[in-house]
């Protein structure tokens, strides 16, 4: 059975997010603000694979290449937040929440939960842009090759 080219995709963003946080942990460097920006990085990659694919087919419809591409970046960051949530609770919970970067959209002590929703809304927000931005891109694209 072969998996649906967006499951795939999301599976590289979650692989991608994944091992890149896994790597900033690794060198404690999880509490600064700015390197989460990166992961938008993966998303897209995600996203264009998926994008690439669909024009490469003849699947040139906005609409499909609109749901397609936001199945993919949806699907990557909700897989990316389970793992995150499960990392959290693995490294001790709310104690951990400490050493992440405190800069969310909420001031005070969050907990592992209140923080993973936090990351949730940020994750959700850039996979939009990048959504919205890829497909308008690649729609520009096909115009220009038509």
């Amino acid at each position: 059975m072969k998996l649906p080219k967006e499951i795939i995709n999301a599976i590289i963003i979650f692989v991608g997010i994944s091992a890149y946080f896994l790597i900033i942990d690794l060198f404690n460097l999880s509490d600064i603000l700015w390197l989460r920006m990166f992961n938008v990085l993966f998303v897209w990659y995600g996203v264009t694979r998926t994008l690439s694919y669909n024009v490469e087919h003849g699947k040139k419809d906005y609409a499909y290449n609109l749901f397609s591409a936001g199945t993919t970046a949806f699907l990557g960051v909700f897989l990316s937040i389970i793992g995150l949530v499960s990392y959290i609770h693995l490294r001790g919970g709310d104690e951990y929440v400490n050493n992440l970067s405190q800069d969310l959209l909420f001031g005070g002590k969050p907990t592992a939960n209140q923080y993973c929703i936090g990351i949730l809304f940020e994750g959700v927000a850039s996979a939009l842009i990048v959504v919205f931005v890829s497909v308008q891109y690649w729609r520009s694209k096909m115009a220009a090759q038509d």
